[in-house]
């Protein structure tokens, strides 16, 4: 009954690690009801928008977190 999510602070990444990192959000993804990735969004963690943004993809208010 509980909807869970990953916010992360992160960039895009076009070097030697990024199949490893791809790979872990992948499998992030298919755990969680949602990911949402700071640089795909353009809005960097400690921003206010992000969580909010999250907690509007989820449906959730801010109490019920």
């Amino acid at each position: 009954g509980f909807l869970t999510g990953v916010v992360t602070n992160s960039w895009l990444d076009d070097g030697p690690g990024r199949l490893l990192r791809s790979q872990l959000l992948q499998n992030l993804r298919s755990r969680f009801r949602l990911l949402l990735e700071s640089c795909r969004i353009g809005i960097p963690k400690p921003n206010p928008g992000i969580y909010h943004r999250a907690l509007e993809s989820l449906g959730a208010r801010p109490e019920e977190v």
